[in-house]
């Protein structure tokens, strides 16, 4: 990583152990420890936190519509198919979740950090990246299909058989990734930095037959 990334701003000494049974529209919630607890089947728009810390949590069949995370923690959380659509996201860090399948289409990310953490199939559809690290995720056959980048970052990630259709990869570093295939257009890879043994991916990309 080659950029700076801003780390959750969270005043340990002041938070409270707080438990959440349910999810309602526009809720507000702050300054809190919020463990060991799994929230199921919510439907809420628009819910703000900040300054928290979560571990071992765990939301399932639940759909959170443009929420507004500042400042959070997310340790060992399993969030697999949970959909976070059009949603907001700052100075947040993903450590060891589970995100398979989890949705974030059209969602802002900004001074996001997502480490250790198993992300198949999830959704970042026209989501906008800015200050964004992967770091040794597993993000197979995730979709980025028309996302915009300002600085993001792989590293050492499984990103095979991704959809990075419309994903301009000027400056991002894919040379210590894992892939076979990707989905991606001639025109996305300007500027991208690749290792020599992965070149021969895109190569069908151009028309080319390698003998």
């Amino acid at each position: 990583m080659i950029f700076k990334i801003e780390q959750p701003k969270i005043p340990v000494d002041l938070l409270e152990t707080r438990t959440i049974h349910s999810l309602e529209s526009r809720d507000e919630i702050s300054n809190g420890v919020i463990d060991n607890i799994t929230i199921e089947y919510q439907d809420a728009v628009k819910v703000s936190m900040d300054k928290m810390i979560f571990r071992n949590v765990t939301i399932t069949e639940s759909s959170l519509e443009q929420i507004e995370l500042t400042d959070i923690v997310f340790e060992n959380c399993d969030f697999s198919n949970v959909n976070f659509p059009s949603s907001f996201f700052h100075r947040i860090e993903f450590r060891n979740c589970k995100l398979i399948g989890t949705n974030f289409s059209q969602s802002r990310l900004q001074n996001v950090r997502i480490l250790d953490c198993l992300a198949d199939f999830s959704n970042f559809r026209f989501a906008r990246f800015k200050q964004v690290s992967f770091e040794d995720c597993s993000l197979e056959s995730a979709d980025y299909y028309g996302s915009t980048i300002q600085k993001l970052n792989f590293t050492r990630c499984n990103i095979d058989q991704s959809c990075m259709i419309g994903l301009k990869l000027k400056g991002v570093d894919l040379s210590d990734c894992n892939f076979n295939e990707l989905s991606v257009e001639v025109e996305d890879l300007d500027g991208c930095i690749i290792a020599s043994h992965q070149a021969s991916t895109f190569v069908g990309l151009m028309g080319m037959i390698i003998r």
